[in-house]
């Protein structure tokens, strides 16, 4: 039996103090590790270091009266083990302690070589270069500051939504109020006067705009008409040598007319392109700004509203701080009213002087060219449209050309 277990077991050396305790188990297995690596293990040589039980505390015990391999005493490991002869080694008292032997196939020697090949593993980590614990710090920064940043922007929108819940309430509210007759309203009579006549003012050109063009659709296909009429009257007077005068004379009248008539589409087309441009244009921005004069009115009156209602109830602490952030808010919402009916003011103001210029003009060059197109005065047509610098058209301009075509 002592020959089977000589024979597997290395070289072992095992310290043990005074106590009977093993000193550093991992530390002596690691370096019982390093020894069989370097020299190999020699099964020839076995030494004991012992304090047991009637044997010299602390001492060496000797083997070679045990039958098997020789066992020798190895020097250099208590040199490597304790410290240099400078250091005074306290003299070990004898006290009982257990003789424990371990070899590398028993479970002790086991989960010491799990300690031991765990240290190095940590230790070779540890001489690593600091690279990928570095690149997560970093990444984990990173991923902080976005999810910081997302977090900010949440609350920002949800401060907005809030804001608008509450502003939507309190103006519903206020509108009920003024439809039922139970609220009161902030009323500009002028402004208000001039607004409703903004109102039918456009109404009425809208309803000219639609009128005039109507009239420049129908007069349009007159004078398609007329142009057919004359290239018809001037073939049958190419085909008809009895009637050729009659039929000429009729096909330049139609021409004719039909030249006074794209003259007319002309001044027509331009007095349209002019209503089109005060109505839709200039009349509707006038009243996107009264729009936002109006929304402006009614937050102001929800605010005035409201802090009549604080100010009418009990002045406790929490309501005189509730009075307070109202009275900013209506602050707030009286200079948005203030400035935004001054703008409406100033619109409405150029507005009326834009309309008296644009359709003095307009009304005038609509006058002077339907009565020289009836009157058959091609002479002051001509003129008319020179007068209001009025371009025609050249002839065909409107068909697409043969490349669209293709």
């Amino acid at each position: 039996m002592a020959d089977s277990f000589m024979g597997k077991a290395a070289t072992m050396e095992i310290p043990i103090n005074s106590n009977g305790e093993t000193l550093a188990e991992d530390d002596s297995l690691e370096q019982d590790l390093q020894q069989v690596m370097v020299s190999g293990p020699n099964l020839n040589e076995t030494s004991i270091v012992s304090g047991g039980y009637g044997g010299p505390a602390g001492g060496v015990i000797p083997t070679s009266s045990i039958k098997g391999p020789a066992i020798r005493f190895n020097p250099q490991y208590l040199d490597r083990r304790w410290p240099p002869a400078s250091t005074p080694i306290p003299a070990a008292e004898p006290q009982p302690t257990e003789l424990r032997m371990k070899s590398r196939g028993q479970a002790v020697g086991l989960a010491s070589s799990h300690s031991a090949a765990s240290r190095i593993s940590n230790q070779n980590q540890t001489s690593q270069p600091f690279t990928g614990s570095g690149m997560h710090h970093s990444n984990s920064n990173q991923n902080m500051s976005a999810e910081e940043t997302n977090r900010g922007v949440a609350v920002e929108k949800l401060d907005s939504v809030k804001k608008w819940g509450i502003n939507t309430y309190k103006c519903t509210k206020q509108m009920f109020s003024e439809r039922f007759g139970r609220g009161s309203r902030t009323v500009d009579l002028e402004l208000e006067a001039q607004i409703e006549v903004l109102r039918d003012t456009k109404r009425k050109y809208e309803s000219v705009l639609r009128l005039t063009s109507a009239m420049t659709s129908h007069f349009y296909n007159m004078v398609q008409t007329q142009q057919a009429l004359g290239d018809a009257f001037a073939d049958l007077s190419q085909k008809s040598p009895e009637l050729r005068d009659e039929f000429g004379y009729n096909a330049e009248t139609q021409k004719l007319l039909c030249k006074n008539g794209e003259a007319l589409l002309g001044a027509i087309n331009f007095f349209v392109s002019s209503i089109n441009t005060l109505v839709n244009k200039t009349m509707e921005d006038t009243l996107m700004t009264i729009k936002l004069y109006e929304a402006a009115r009614l937050e102001f009156d929800a605010y005035r509203a409201d802090l009549e209602e604080l100010s009418l109830g009990p002045r406790d602490t929490a309501t005189m701080v509730r009075i307070e952030v109202a009275q900013q808010q209506y602050q707030v919402q009286r200079d948005k009213y203030e400035r935004l009916r001054s703008d409406v003011t100033i619109k409405l103001k150029f507005l009326e002087e834009n309309k008296v210029k644009v359709m003095h003009k307009q009304l005038l060059l609509f006058h002077n060219a339907i009565s020289a197109y009836f009157a058959g005065n091609q002479q002051q047509l001509e003129q008319t449209l020179r007068q209001f610098n009025v371009k025609l058209k050249p002839p065909g301009s409107d068909k697409p050309s043969w490349l669209e075509e293709s």
